[in-house]
């Protein structure tokens, strides 16, 4: 089984990218089981018709610690097995708590053995923090791979640039691998070009360049991904594409991650910042 977190900067489009991603997987026929590590729980919705899932929180709050697998995890479309991490009740407690009791009580419920014959889990982590419970896919090597969401902005490569340094730092310990970058375009000037400039200087690939467009708002208005809403549309393509460029990829690296004066100059080169 391949355990998979997905990163990038808050608003950056990780949720539906990674449950987009997950359903072009189980069309493959893959067994997928998605974590969902952001208090909105809402790492599973399109997978769901858009019903809310019940978080490992809500239900240890309501139920104590005698739990089931059953009581913590659904499934939701192709056989996907959705899981919410959730949080604390607001101005409450730490959010990033959340991600280790659910991971840990995963564990201890064995939704990670043999016998769920599960291909893949995914960890939808918030935003870019990488630090306490959100950096527990990289810290503790829960998760194996690291895909960071990016696109041609500013600050969203700086975010690129600084989760890179928590891989960086855990690499050894963990054992955790940056699989690349997912460019989710923001129809930046010269976006493509700018971010696999940026992934070869940080030694890795650009997996996939996802282009814009209004199909997958659609689909999530109807509460689907976009390969449930409608199977046909160019988008769909996208996403199968980038579903197999992960199943199939072989390059795992630590990255080697940039200098803020050299992240600007990159920018610079591409027209992004005035000079």
């Amino acid at each position: 089984m391949r355990k998979v977190a997905i990163y990038g900067k808050g608003g950056i489009g990780k949720s539906t990218t990674t449950q987009n991603t997950v359903a072009a997987l189980v069309e493959m026929g893959k067994k997928v089981m998605v974590v969902g590590c952001d208090p909105k729980a809402d790492s599973t919705r399109l997978m769901l018709g858009g019903l809310a899932q019940e978080t490992v929180l809500d239900t240890l709050r309501e139920e104590g610690e005698d739990v089931e697998l059953e009581d913590i995890r659904r499934e939701g479309f192709g056989g996907t097995l959705c899981v919410e991490s959730g949080g604390p009740e607001p101005g409450v407690g730490c959010a990033g708590r959340g991600i280790i009791t659910s991971i840990n009580l995963l564990e201890q419920l064995g939704a990670y053995t043999e016998g769920q014959q599960l291909d893949y889990a995914f960890y939808d982590v918030l935003g870019d923090v990488v630090c306490g419970g959100f950096a527990m896919p990289i810290r503790e090597g829960k998760a194996q791979e690291i895909y960071i969401v990016c696109s041609g902005e500013m600050m969203a490569m700086y975010a690129a640039n600084n989760i890179c340094k928590g891989i960086m730092k855990f690499a050894e310990a963990g054992g955790v691998r940056l699989g690349g970058l997912i460019c989710n375009s923001r129809n930046v000037d010269n976006e493509k070009e700018m971010i696999e400039a940026f992934a070869a200087r940080l030694g890795t690939q650009m997996v996939h360049f996802l282009p814009r467009d209004n199909d997958v708002q659609r689909a999530e208005i109807n509460k689907k991904t976009v390969i449930e809403w409608n199977p046909e549309v160019p988008q769909a393509d996208e996403y199968r594409t980038l579903a197999r460029n992960i199943d199939e990829n072989e390059m795992f690296v630590v990255p080697k991650p940039l200098q803020i004066p050299e992240l600007e100059s990159l920018l610079l080169d591409f027209g992004l910042l005035a000079a």
